[in-house]
């Protein structure tokens, strides 16, 4: 209790230095008219097709070719708008008049007041992108840009109505946004719309009239929002506007900016900050002394959800890059709805750019009892692995009672999303070629050769499912989510021990639940069912204990199989023409062969590559489906088997763990 009261009032003395020395200014400017005469262009950074003309800034301009269009023009000089040294965010307000003026019916496509620290016209940011962002750089932290837009048409299902203002961040796609013919503003009438945009204690406020003799109308105030956490200290403000095939001249006719401007001062007095260091290293000291105080006596915090995480993690060689929470912040745009790529139960999964890289950082549910011993697989497994079809694990991420792991950016999702996802279908007529499943295929099998046989550390996957399996953007696989995956000590043990029996039923060996461990034999029976729902486009089945097996994939293929129609299994959107059926069928014999209900019949991931490189003949598997039977009893010509898996044994288990 001292010690927390301690830190407080050790803080509130900094906070005091720090405004102490703190100095503002004020940043202003004013333009009653636009004229090309009297200087005015000169006090303005002008791109593209913006103009001065008629007296007013035609962001986007009145000609002949407005077509697909788009402009931006900004005052001259850049405005400090929060100061990270000084830990000060400025307000401001601007007001100015609009008139858009349309020239198809409905006109198209907008104007907005916009902030950012890079005042380069985005390539191909005309149409619904209103000259703010691109395709590339829509939801990502690079665009680095806040936005009022004054949209004139619905460009797209997300889109606002015609006639709406949103505040964006960093996207075309706005946070917040309200129609504004029932204000009674109608901003494509071709009159004058006056605006003002104010940001005051950390809220935009807009408001809007049409005539001098109407009230100001309040046409929306945003939820609270830190800019410092998305655009740079130093920001130019101006506008930008675009058109499609849809035009319309977007004027401004007036423009008023006011704003604190914070100054450095490098001048500051000597004594604030000698208190201020002083105090610094008061503070580090006694947090210090209190750590190893903690640690020594074992206490534990009530804000630390997962103790010792860190020391796990970085005893690890294999341990990838540690990053700062507020780094990953930035990256995603705050974790922004508009970035999210998708949830289950392990959490969400965020896209965003980092280091001028595409990511995905994908956030484990606190909720999730799981969660920390995942976290720490995943982050000690794999961190060290490189291959070209295994998902690049580029750091971790742990503070706040955050778990945090950074992947690079798959474009093309999660391969269930093309076998199984009716509305993708329906969306894009996604469906994959026969030619580019024998390559999702092959590249898993080069993936979990590479763990068996090819690291330092004999790797266990434990969870090989459509799901887990990502496709970059020419389609090819990558192996992911290593949550459950165990890493083997000894290069020549052939499996890992445990009282949890863990996977995804579908998928799941039938000797799983018998010994109680995982196995090469056990990945390579998940491998199987994979390779039998890639060429059938059929999901594995629910498998809910050991007896039931009827209902799986394997069952049905191998029936069809027995009739000597196994070829009738692929998928029924390949066409014939696109498939060779000698091809198909070795292929799905050999996922036969992987789910095999004997483990020491199933082929080994260097001899599924032989197979699918050509090297090696297709298996031969009988015609019916043999029974599961234990204990099982190896081939007499089989050397080095695990014996252990004879004993018949059924060990006690304290937990089924399935995804």
């Amino acid at each position: 209790m001292h010690f927390s009261w301690l830190i407080k009032h050790q803080l509130l003395c900094i906070i005091i230095g720090i405004i102490a020395s703190t100095k503002v200014g004020c940043f202003q400017f004013n333009f009653s008219s636009f004229q090309p005469l009297d200087g005015t262009d000169k006090l303005l950074l002008i791109n593209n097709v913006a103009a001065i003309y008629s007296n007013a800034l035609q962001v986007t301009p009145d000609s002949n070719s407005m077509l697909d269009r788009s402009g931006r023009a900004f005052y001259n000089k850049p405005f400090r708008l929060w100061s990270k040294k000084k830990n000060q965010t400025a307000s401001f307000n601007s007001t100015f008049v609009l008139n858009i003026n349309p020239h198809t019916s409905p006109g198209g496509e907008g104007l907005a007041f916009i902030l950012t620290a890079n005042t380069a016209l985005p390539d191909n940011s005309s149409g619904e992108w209103l000259g703010i962002v691109n395709a590339t750089t829509n939801g990502t932290s690079q665009a680095g840009i806040l936005a009022v837009e004054f949209d004139t048409r619905k460009s797209f299902t997300e889109d606002g109505p015609d006639n709406h203002v949103g505040i964006n961040i960093n996207s075309i796609n706005s946070i917040q946004k309200v129609p504004l013919l029932s204000k009674g503003i109608n901003i494509s009438s071709g009159l004058n719309v006056t605006v003002r945009v104010e940001y005051v204690n950390y809220s935009i406020s807009v408001y809007g009239y049409m005539t001098e003799t109407s009230a100001q109308e309040l046409l929306l105030v945003s939820s609270p929002l830190n800019l410092s956490s998305y655009l740079d200290e130093e920001v130019y403000v101006g506008f930008s506007a675009s058109t499609s095939n849809y035009t319309e001249l977007n004027c401004v006719i007036k423009w008023e900016f006011n704003g604190e401007d914070i100054i450095h001062d490098n001048k500051s007095l000597l004594w604030v900050w000698i208190i201020v260091a002083t105090v610094v290293v008061i503070m580090v000291g006694g947090v210090v002394f209190f750590l190893v105080w903690r640690r020594k006596h074992g206490v534990r915090t009530l804000g630390d959800a997962y103790p010792r995480i860190e020391d796990q993690i970085q005893h690890s060689s294999m341990a990838p890059k540690k990053f700062r929470l507020k780094e990953i912040k930035k990256a995603t745009g705050g974790f922004s709805l508009q970035n999210k790529l998708g949830e289950g139960g392990f959490g969400t999964v965020y896209k965003g750019l980092l280091e001028n890289k595409e990511i995905a950082v994908k956030s484990h549910s606190k909720d999730s009892r799981q969660g920390k011993q995942e976290f720490v697989a995943e982050v000690t497994t794999i961190g060290s692995l490189h291959h070209r079809n295994l998902v690049k694990l580029i750091g971790w991420c742990y503070e706040s009672r955050e778990l945090l792991l950074i992947y690079e950016y798959m474009p093309n999702g999660s391969l269930d999303k093309y076998l199984f996802d009716e509305q993708n279908f329906a969306t894009n007529n996604s469906t994959l070629k026969w030619e580019t499943r024998r390559s999702v295929i092959y590249g898993v099998a080069q993936a979990l050769e590479y763990l068996h046989n090819g690291c330092e550390k004999r790797v266990l996957h434990r969870d090989i499912k459509a799901s887990n399996i990502m496709l970059d953007s020419e389609f090819n696989a990558k192996l992911g989510d290593f949550g459950l995956a165990r890493t083997i000590q000894k290069k020549n043990e052939t499996h890992h021990s445990t009282k949890e029996i863990a996977g995804t039923p579908g998928y799941m060996a039938p000797e799983t639940f018998l010994i109680g461990r995982a196995t090469v034999e056990t990945d390579v029976y998940a491998f199987g069912v994979l390779v039998l729902e890639v060429v059938c486009g059929r999901r594995p089945g629910n498998v809910n204990g050991q007896d039931d097996y009827k209902n799986n994939i394997a069952y049905w293929v191998w029936e069809l199989h027995g009739k000597g129609r196994i070829v009738s299994a692929l998928d029924k959107r390949i066409s014939n023409e696109e498939m060779n059926e000698e091809e198909v069928s070795s292929v799905l014999v050999l996922g036969l062969a992987c789910c095999h209900p004997n483990p020491h019949h199933r082929p080994s991931m260097r001899t599924v590559l032989q197979i699918l490189n050509g090297e090696a003949s297709p298996p031969v598997v009988p015609q019916e489906r043999p029974a599961f039977v234990w204990p099982v009893m190896p081939p007499f010509f089989n050397e080095g088997v695990d014996i252990s898996l004879l004993n018949g044994q059924t060990p006690m288990f304290t937990e089924i763990t399935c995804r």
